[in-house]
């Protein structure tokens, strides 16, 4: 490797430690790739995200993400017992 690859690789690491500080992965999203919002519900058919849990996700921290995903388990379980959303 020369100087120019060193710094370069060098650039792309703390590039990827500064991401990773800013934007915590620790906690996987829910989606599904299935991306489509339900008029009545509000939520995507996919993931059953409202729209602003969609957009905020990647800045949430590990807890509020996992408040989302709990929420989506009670919706997930409100719809299994027949009830809306």
């Amino acid at each position: 490797m020369n100087d120019a690859e060193d710094r370069e690789s060098l650039r792309r690491r703390r590039r990827e430690e500064r991401r990773r500080l800013l934007f915590d992965t620790s906690v996987p999203s829910p989606c599904i790739s299935v991306c489509q919002m339900e008029e009545a519900t509000g939520l995507c058919l996919g993931c059953r995200r409202t729209v602003d849990e969609i957009r905020d996700w990647i800045i949430l921290t590990p807890d509020e993400k996992r408040a989302v995903l709990a929420r989506i388990a009670e919706r997930k379980q409100r719809l299994a017992d027949g009830g809306a959303g």
